[in-house]
């Protein structure tokens, strides 16, 4: 049966998110359950095309994406794939009508990461719009299931809050990024001078998106609200940390929270939306 196939391939991208990702898996617990396996299967999606240029070192990358992004859209057409990752991803794709345009964003995002280094003001634009906040979008297509007056309301929320989780993963990976994969995402920032008025700025920018976040969070439907507040509360703290930490810190060390610190904060946000605080 075909519908024992399809469950092994919502397990293999869950399996991905809790390999991956702790704070995410957080997340995505305390969504209401109906979205658990679509948001799975996004991550999961998105996960292996991000692994493809990240880790594939020493592999024709370029070959591997090309190949991805055509099974990709092969799998949405048939409405099956033999790729575990891309057969889950289909379903949710084809049930939450995901535009084509979304993914073909992401992608190209994913492609820059093999050709481009240096990001100008342009190029940092470009990146994020495609490698965070569509796949806010898709994740605002399976939370209002079709509502379209309420996807177009909430769109612009999204999309800032998928930028400030990117912006604030640069800055955490800043060190790895540019000493092992030579990338400098911030525009007019020289990683290799960092300097502690070059942070000052970023974290302006950070702080604007997550303040235009949060509205759009108060607002997403009930089941996802909860969730979605969550990673945004680790995301916050974990800006605050970096926040506290000189420039030199920054570039030298790859700033964390802790599993029982994330479990701490996870309390508190439950409290928080529980009290309707948020």
């Amino acid at each position: 049966m075909k519908a024992i196939f399809d469950q092994v391939s919502t397990h293999c991208s869950e399996h991905t998110t809790k390999q991956y990702s702790t704070s995410f898996s957080l997340g995505i617990n305390f969504l209401d359950k109906k979205y658990h396996t679509p948001i799975y299967n996004i991550y999961g999606f998105v996960r292996f095309a991000d692994e493809i240029v990240d880790t594939f070192e020493g592999y024709d990358q370029d070959r591997l994406l090309e190949k991805f992004w055509k099974d990709t859209y092969e799998a949405i057409e048939d409405g099956i794939s033999l790729n575990p990752i891309l057969n889950s991803f289909q379903h949710t794709v084809n049930k939450y009508n995901i535009e084509r345009e979304l993914i073909d964003t992401f992608m190209k995002s994913m492609a820059m990461d093999l050709q481009k280094s240096i990001y100008d003001v342009e190029g940092y634009k470009e990146y994020i719009l495609g490698s965070a906040e569509v796949v806010g979008l898709m994740c605002l297509r399976v939370f209002t299931n079709g509502d379209e007056e309420t996807y177009q309301y909430l769109k612009p929320s999204a999309m800032r809050l998928g930028a400030a989780f990117q912006k604030v993963n640069f800055l955490r990976d800043a060190k790895a990024d540019f000493e092992e994969l030579g990338r400098s995402y911030f525009p007019g920032v020289n990683l290799a001078e960092f300097t502690q008025s070059d942070k000052l700025i970023i974290e302006r920018e950070i702080q604007e998106d997550f303040e235009e976040a949060l509205k759009g969070i108060k607002q997403l439907p009930r089941g996802a609200k909860r969730g979605v507040y969550l990673a945004y509360i680790y995301y916050r703290k974990l800006f605050d940390k970096i926040k506290s930490s000189p420039a030199d810190r920054v570039m030298n060390e790859r700033i964390r929270i802790s599993n029982p610190h994330k479990f701490t904060l996870m309390m508190s946000s439950m409290f928080r939306y529980k009290f309707n605080l948020l």
